[in-house]
């Protein structure tokens, strides 16, 4: 099976376990907690479980279904706080959470996901040990999670962030979700250590090479492909690798922090392209997808690992 018809039968699957649990509710602070999810989305993290689980136990996906809900239940609630601390008016088409009812609301809104993702995965099919284990590695995930939105936030009011720092900010806000969700999909079904922690590195470096992509669309991508405002982290002054490398060459970026132009845009890829930026940030993400596809060689070969280096590849690929 290709990877683009795995995700949409897979999320299929989410969605209707997803309105199964939250397409009904009753009251102002369930709705709001609904909200996002009935929204839809892609559904990766779910995809992911799902995924480990089989590379691991042929098979065994269906087991570990509430687990992968979980896993969507983390995402969303990371979302709904991000969307209140960053004062965005709209997420996955739909208006976000804190505009359609109000801060406090959504505040609670994503606490009440936060609360029900450990609940649904505590009662995946799995032996009270492997769940216990899940449910650890979760609690730790969401703590860091919480520490990279920090280290992000704490990275607008400096322009000495460095590349390491950039790394490790990347790694807990967007890797650490990945490679819980591989992680404790081999965990439910009785990966070995090594298997799991295979599982994990995959998922962390396959997250870091997604969000250097990222950095890499929001400059290169049309508008009309991304939805969204091109370069706006540069003109934003947000410390991203492409900011960071620029900066050690010698390129000043500040005065393009104001509304860009379309030339002013070429300006910018122009003389990144020329001090060879463009290239060194697009192969860091080059390498940490290689490190993630490496990191799979001790399973044994299956649709599902293929799978699984195919979202890798997407990661790197996607938004061009």
């Amino acid at each position: 099976m290709e990877l683009t018809q795995y995700l949409d039968v897979t999320a299929d699957r989410v969605d209707k376990v997803i309105y199964r649990y939250f397409g009904d509710v009753f009251g102002d602070l369930f709705q709001a907690s609904a909200h996002l999810l009935l929204a839809g989305g892609k559904r990766l993290r779910p995809a992911v479980v799902l995924l480990s689980a089989d590379a691991v136990k042929k098979g065994s996906s269906d087991d570990v279904m509430l687990a992968a809900v979980a896993l969507e239940l983390t995402h969303t609630f990371t979302l709904i706080h991000d969307d209140i601390m960053d004062g965005d008016t709209s997420r996955r088409g739909v208006a976000t959470v804190h505009t359609v009812w109000d801060e406090p609301t959504a505040i609670l809104a994503g606490d009440v996901l936060y609360a029900k993702a450990f609940e649904f995965l505590s009662v995946a099919e799995a032996s009270d040990r492997a769940k216990v284990h899940a449910l650890r590695m979760l609690g730790k995930t969401c703590a860091e999670i919480c520490e990279g939105q920090s280290l992000d936030m704490s990275f607008e009011r400096r322009d000495d962030v460095t590349e390491a720092e950039y790394l490790e900010m990347v790694q807990k806000k967007t890797g650490v979700l990945y490679g819980a969700s591989a992680a404790i999909g081999g965990v439910l079904v009785g990966a070995s250590p090594v298997e799991i922690d295979a599982l994990y590195q995959w998922g962390i470096n396959s997250g870091i090479a997604f969000q250097i992509q990222d950095d890499l669309i929001d400059l290169l991508a049309s508008a009309e492909a991304t939805g969204k405002d091109r370069a706006s982290d540069i003109r934003e002054g947000k410390q991203t690798l492409l900011a960071i490398r620029a900066r050690e060459k010698g390129l000043d970026l500040t005065p393009y922090r104001r509304e860009l132009s379309a030339s002013d845009i070429d300006e910018i890829i122009g003389r990144l392209n020329e001090a060879g930026v463009i290239d060194e940030v697009r192969a860091v993400a080059l390498e940490r997808a290689n490190v993630a596809k490496q990191a799979l060689g001790i399973l044994p070969d299956s649709e599902e690992k293929q799978l699984l280096t195919d979202i890798t590849d997407y990661f790197i690929n996607r938004g061009f």
